[in-house]
């Protein structure tokens, strides 16, 4: 599975362009692609897509974590490009107008094939969970939630061995203990602090990031 980092905070490629907010390509292996969130702006999400060689009228589907503007931002012109995407958004999401196909997710749902929705957790948030090679893997948009509650949903269909998206100010380090990769990106407060702890399993995260998973 290959995962892009599309937007975030910080940009690790020279031409991608840095802003607050989140986004990134999920390629499952044997499935199809899935743009998880889409940034604060349309036009930089545009933008670091076409750099990235990435054609949006050829992502598929749309995976929406939560409501918040930095994480829903680009959709609209998203839509614009590619009315046939498929959004799944949580149940306390607003329908987001021009999107054609919309599924509302409340509990834990299989996507397809080795993907799955944590489902809605505290009425706020829904986070990915993909069954790769090496174990499972849990993208975040903020863990707004909170990241026990996340990989405890996650959890429950196996062992989760990496954890990459925003974690806010999450500072309960032990959970990460028994993970082989973390990849803290946009939100995420205590970058730093994670890096000291695990410095051998802590990712950088920024725009144009690629990992394998």
């Amino acid at each position: 599975m290959k995962i892009i980092i599309v937007y975030d905070n910080e940009a690790l490629q020279e031409g991608l362009k840095a802003d607050w907010g989140f986004s990134c390509l999920i390629e499952p292996e044997n499935g199809q692609r899935i743009l998880f969130d889409t940034g604060a702006s349309g036009s930089i999400l545009l933008h670091n897509l076409e750099r990235l060689n990435i054609d949006p009228c050829a992502i598929p589907e749309v995976f929406i974590s939560h409501a918040h503007w930095d994480h829903t931002g680009g959709l609209l012109d998203l839509l614009k490009l590619n009315k046939e995407v498929k959004v799944y958004i949580p149940s306390s999401c607003p329908k987001p107008p021009g999107a054609g196909k919309v599924i509302s997710i409340t509990g834990p749902v299989q996507i397809h094939e080795n993907v799955f929705s944590t489902g809605e957790l505290n009425g706020i948030e829904q986070s990915l969970v993909i069954r790769a090679r090496e174990g499972l893997a849990v993208i975040t948009g903020c863990s707004h939630p909170g990241v026990k509650a996340i990989l405890q949903a996650a959890s429950s269909l196996g062992k989760v061995d990496a954890l990459i998206g925003g974690l806010h100010g999450f500072r309960e380090f032990d959970l990460l203990r028994d993970l082989k990769l973390v990849c803290p990106c946009h939100c995420t407060q205590f970058k730093s602090e994670i890096r000291r702890l695990y410095p051998e399993k802590c990712l950088d995260c920024g725009a144009g990031k690629v990992l394998e998973i």
